[in-house]
């Protein structure tokens, strides 16, 4: 499902019946200073007492909408490797020597099976990003989304040409990192 279907869907469907905003960062009836620019922070820092529940509010639908197709893909690849490697011959002798099924699992099996989970999260990043553009459309909330949006529409190709590189180097960090954690998650790529 697209990602922005599964917005508009929580806009209309899920919103009215849990009583939680259709978009922006704040209430209308909430004028706070943003010396940050991190609405949690700012509203908790005003002190104004319906400020941070309304700012948490507002959270709620676009985290739901950028973390469920994620969630779900992180979920089943763990699941699969989880599965694969708990077939092993290591994890056999592992449960012959008598280790706690937990041991077992997190020392031994999880370990092995973050290998492929690790490249697809690393591949999510770039996911995530595409996806935030679209959900700051929908839900009005001012971000890289909503300001590369507003720079196709403006034709303001200097700063789409800045946004695409400040993404690209995002992902460029983001896959070396992933190439740095297989050293951790693999001892045998470690040399």
């Amino acid at each position: 499902m697209p990602i922005f279907w599964w917005g508009l869907i929580l806009i209309l469907y899920v919103s009215p019946q849990l009583g939680l905003p259709q978009g922006g960062r704040l209430d209308n009836e909430f004028w706070i200073d943003t010396p940050t620019g991190f609405m949690l922070i700012d509203s908790w820092l005003s002190g104004m007492p319906g400020a941070f529940e309304n700012a948490v509010k507002s959270l709620i639908l676009p985290a739901i909408v950028l973390g469920t197709v994620p969630l779900a893909i992180i979920t089943r690849m763990t699941r699969s490797a989880m599965l694969e490697v708990l077939g092993e011959d290591y994890i056999r002798t592992a449960k012959a020597k008598g280790l706690s099924y937990t041991r077992i699992v997190i020392v031994h099996a999880l370990r092995n099976a973050l290998i492929p989970v690790v490249t697809v999260v690393g591949l999510i990043v770039g996911q995530l990003l595409s996806g935030a553009v679209l959900t700051e459309t929908i839900f009005s909330w001012p971000g890289i989304g909503k300001w590369i949006i507003d720079a196709i529409q403006a034709r303001d190709y200097p700063v789409l040409q800045g946004s695409v590189l400040i993404i690209a180097t995002i992902i460029i960090v983001v896959n070396l990192t992933v190439d740095l954690l297989y050293g951790v998650v693999n001892p045998r790529i470690r040399h």
